[in-house]
């Protein structure tokens, strides 16, 4: 953590990047480090007890998104479960086309993958958003061809928060024979999740963003579906994924979903509340400010803000000062001049763009915290603002 000798006190919110691992977590975790250290592969009591663990791990998995247990296959994390999904589809069954649909504002996790299937030969459609960040399901109808073997959008996006329409999209893709994936490594354990409902056949999940630990994800794979291995060796995960099972992350990414399952109605109302409090103020206290993301349709944890007038960069390092953790859709934090995708995609100039922050909220948060965020923030916005050359009729 950075030196800051200022803060008056210390506020996370960056619960989008990664969340900490819960007390009830880590001491279900901790006995599987060492004392019941079995390789559940093993034909012995050793590896029974590793195995039982890892199938009660399932279960709770499954249990969030309601599915069976035996349609989740576990990974290193949500990007492994992203590629397995996208590669597994595109190389199962390239036979019957070779037409992908993805949209312009996914994952990179997503993006990337589709990028490299298009060197190997695959056609790939990136359909727009408006400028809330919702995708029009008549794009997707639009979109598919007789080639089209694969849909993948996410359900809530990462950065702005908006919530996709993913079961209309999924019976499109379902009325056309089309298979479909939706990462939801930001919304899982944020919003009920019922893969039915939603009719996808795929869906991503990963553990450190509900409070479980990191390296170890989720794929929800329907029954019956066919998909190539992208990592062989062995006939773990239903011969799916080789390599022996991460059975310590397995055990917390299970606790984390139980715990999430039995909270999120009542956790999801508060932060709810927390969200529109910090919006509000926002807008109230600080001229030339737009909220990203869809008003209503949005992740109860996300709050996204265009600053107009100043760099992202400069606002995260004199929140950092005083205590308060955020993060900036623009890139440029990762030695990039380039602005998020996803805000320009949104229709965003590059400068209002780089000015975007975005505030994600979690268990450890409270109405005080808010109540911070507000008082130190707008100082900052005219601090930075009286110092900068950039005003209304400038350009970067």
């Amino acid at each position: 953590m950075s030196s800051q000798p200022n803060a008056q006190k210390l506020v996370y919110l960056d619960h989008s990047a990664t969340t900490p691992v819960r007390p009830e977590v880590l001491a279900a975790m901790l006995p599987y480090f060492a004392g019941k250290f079995g390789n559940p592969s093993s034909v012995h009591a050793w590896g029974d007890e590793a195995r039982k663990a890892i199938d009660d791990g399932r279960e709770k998995v499954s249990s969030l998104i309601g599915a069976s247990p035996d349609e989740v296959i576990f990974t290193s994390g949500g990007t492994e479960a992203d590629n397995l999904a996208i590669r597994g589809v595109a190389h199962a069954r390239k036979a019957y086309g070779n037409h992908l649909i993805t949209s312009q504002i996914e994952h990179h996790a997503v993006l990337h993958t589709f990028e490299a299937l298009q060197k190997e030969g695959f056609r790939v459609t990136f359909v727009p958003c408006d400028k809330h960040g919702l995708i029009d399901p008549d794009d997707i109808r639009r979109a598919i061809t007789k080639d089209t073997i694969l849909i993948s959008i996410m359900h809530g996006q990462n950065e702005v928060g908006t919530i996709e329409p993913i079961g209309e999209i999924g019976e499109i893709a379902r009325s056309h024979g089309v298979l479909f994936h939706s990462d939801a490594v930001q919304s899982a354990g944020k919003v009920p999740i019922s893969v039915g409902d939603l009719n996808v056949d795929l869906l991503t999940l990963s553990s450190h963003k509900i409070y479980g630990p990191k390296g170890v994800g989720g794929l929800f794979v329907r029954k019956g579906l066919r998909l190539a291995p992208q990592a062989t060796g062995g006939a773990h995960e239903n011969r799916l994924r080789a390599g022996t099972e991460n059975v310590p992350g397995i055990v917390g990414f299970g606790e984390a979903c139980r715990l999430a399952k039995a909270e999120l109605p009542e956790e999801s109302k508060r932060l709810i509340e927390l969200r529109d409090k910090l919006i509000a103020g926002f807008l109230r206290e600080i001229p030339d400010v737009d909220l990203n993301g869809h008003p209503i349709l949005r992740l109860p944890h996300n709050v996204n803000i265009s600053v107009k007038y100043l760099e992202g960069e400069a606002m995260l390092l004199n929140l950092d000062r005083m205590g308060v953790a955020a993060s900036s859709g623009s890139a440029c934090t990762s030695g990039s001049l380039e602005p998020s995708h996803v805000l320009l995609a949104m229709g965003l100039s590059h400068e209002t763009a780089h000015g975007s922050l975005r505030f994600s909220l979690g268990s450890s948060n409270t109405a005080e915290d808010i109540d911070y965020v507000l008082e130190i923030l707008p100082p900052i916005v005219k601090k930075l603002r009286s110092m900068s050359a950039f005003g209304p009729g400038s350009s970067f």
